[in-house]
């Protein structure tokens, strides 16, 4: 079973990468049930990205900012050992 990775929309090109390596990946959205992904990609823009920061979830939440899709990538890896 592939790995459901939730991805902010404006990292299309962590996106795209994560699919080449196989990962199911899905745009993040608010309302969704965060809980439903493996990991959760976002920008680090901002503090609070959609709620997430009050969201309760066991998903490992990955701030992509300053690191190349192939970095963020590497940390999934790492946190879904």
């Amino acid at each position: 079973m592939k790995n459901r990775i939730a991805v902010e929309h404006s990292l299309t090109d962590v996106r795209d990468y994560l699919q080449q390596k196989g990962y199911e990946v899905e745009s993040l959205e608010n309302g969704k049930d965060l809980n439903r992904f493996d990991a959760i990609v976002v920008t680090g823009q901002e503090s609070n990205v959609l709620g997430i920061e009050d969201a309760v979830t066991k998903s490992p939440v990955i701030t992509a900012r300053g690191q190349s899709a192939e970095l963020v990538y590497d940390e999934i890896k790492k946190r879904l050992k």
